[in-house]
C-alpha cells in the first residue's frame, strides 16, 4: 500500500540564504552541508524518547504563529532546551514564550532572522 513515510525536508525562501544559514548554524547550532542544507538523519530522532514528526494543520485565523506573519512555522526538536535557549540568548535571541512543561514535552517560540516564528521542542519518553 502507498503511503507517507515522513517529511522529508522543509524548503523555504529567505531574503539572504547564506545569512540565513549563519543565523541558524550560530544561534542553534545546525551544521550545513556544502550544497547548502542541514541533514537530520532518523538515528538522531530515534535517539530521543517520544520524538516524532508531526504533520499539523492549524485554521486560517489561529494566532498560534503570532507575532510572526507567515502562514507556517517549524518545530525543530532538541535535546536540551534549557542549553540551545541559553546559547540563543548568548547571541541576543529570548525566546518569545518558554512554555510550561506539557505531557509532551517542553516547548519555547523564538523568531528567525527573517522573523519566522520556530518551535523548539524537547521531547518527553512516551509522549
Amino acid at each position: 500500500m502507498a503511503k507517507i513515510l515522513g517529511i522529508g525536508g522543509l524548503f523555504f525562501k529567505t531574503r539572504d540564504p547564506d545569512a540565513t544559514r549563519q543565523w541558524y548554524a550560530s544561534v542553534l547550532g545546525m551544521e550545513f552541508a556544502s550544497w547548502g542544507g542541514a541533514l537530520f538523519t532518523p538515528d538522531l530522532a530515534a535517539a530521543q524518547p517520544g520524538a516524532a514528526t508531526v504533520f499539523s494543520p492549524f485554521r486560517a485565523d489561529t494566532d498560534y504563529f503570532a507575532p510572526a506573519t507567515s502562514e507556517f512555522m517549524f518545530n525543530l526538536m532538541v535535546d536540551d532546551l534549557d542549553a540551545v535557549l541559553d546559547r540563543c540568548k548568548s547571541h541576543g535571541v529570548e525566546p518569545l514564550k518558554v512554555f510550561e512543561d506539557e505531557g509532551n514535552g517542553r516547548f519555547a517560540h523564538i523568531l528567525d532572522l527573517d522573523g519566522l516564528k520556530v518551535e523548539l521542542w524537547q521531547p518527553v519518553a512516551g509522549a
